[in-house]
């Protein structure tokens, strides 16, 4: 039954590739997807508030995709369909308004697992100084087993990943597109060093591009699996700060690296902090925080 279960959900995300809460349509009266092979087009227009054409176009899609064996195909590509009822799916995700429906991973999937995980991130255009801030702070993390999770962009976020392999730790990659199209490109080399010994994963399946909009819909999900959020340079108006922004409404620790107050991008950390972020500047500082914050669930 699960199996079955799997096949129908992978099935209906590579045609509808949409989050948990707009399947749960389908799923609030038939969680296993038993009776979607037999809905009329009427019936799923209704439930998905579409046009009745577009209802149609899905369902014939629907029923084309279930003759594909899903698994068996992505186990070829070594990919790992993780849906929302998976082990490995973690729970933090479930309290997103919007979670994943499913996860795709290529590595070691059991890094999810891990109880200590945080963010690190910043501009696409993040200077020299993000590298040495990273250097300075992730070594005294990885010495406490945290897992290092960025978004594989350009500049912090490959900086970040690139150190926590560099200092002996471990990497999770939350990327904005489908695994046949890795993005961007000059990161390639650290993406499948990532994909081989460490977890990249998407909310995507494999065909999907790297889309505008794919990218602040990923960022939910780099916040949504980390305990906390560093933030090393940033512009006032980016996207580093819409993870932020994911973080605070489900009250993770947001840190934040003090700069050069004539830098643009220190403009980003330095009003984070001004709104309640904690200035960091070593390692320790963000292990003392959690180290309390570990003390106080414990007693709870």
């Amino acid at each position: 039954m699960k199996d079955d279960f799997l096949q129908r959900l992978l099935a209906l995300h590579y045609v509808y590739p949409k989050p948990l809460n707009r399947l749960q349509r389908l799923l609030s009266d038939d969680p296993e997807l038993e009776k979607l092979a037999a809905q009329k087009p009427s019936e799923l227009a209704s439930r998905l508030e579409m046009q009745f054409a577009q209802a149609n176009q899905l369902k014939n899609a629907y029923l084309k995709a279930l003759k594909t064996p899903f698994c068996e195909v992505y186990a070829k590509h070594k990919i790992t369909p993780i849906s929302y009822r998976h082990q490995h799916y973690p729970e933090s995700l479930l309290e997103l308004i919007d979670p994943p429906a499913v996860l795709y991973a290529k590595g070691r999937t059991e890094l999810l697992l891990a109880p200590e995980k945080i963010a690190v991130i910043g501009s696409r255009n993040a200077s020299s100084y993000s590298r040495q801030a990273i250097h300075a702070l992730l070594p005294s993390l990885i010495e406490q087993n945290m897992v290092i999770i960025s978004g594989l962009a350009k500049g912090a976020d490959a900086m970040a990943h690139a150190a926590a392999i560099e200092l002996g730790g471990q990497t999770i990659a939350v990327t904005g597109s489908g695994f046949l199209h890795p993005y961007p490109k000059e990161n390639a080399g650290l993406h499948n060093i990532i994909e081989e010994k460490y977890l990249s994963m998407t909310e995507y399946p494999p065909y999907m591009q790297p889309k505008r909009w794919n990218f602040p819909m990923r960022n939910r999900i780099i916040s949504g699996l980390s305990q906390g959020v560093l933030v090393t340079e940033a512009k006032v108006k980016s996207g580093t700060l819409s993870t932020v922004e994911h973080a605070l409404d489900h009250g993770k620790d947001i840190f934040a690296v003090p700069g050069n107050i004539f830098s643009d991008l220190s403009a980003g950390p330095h009003k984070l902090i001004a709104e309640g972020a904690k200035p960091v500047w070593k390692g320790s500082h963000i292990l003392e925080e959690y180290r309390q914050l570990i003390g106080k669930n414990e007693q709870h």
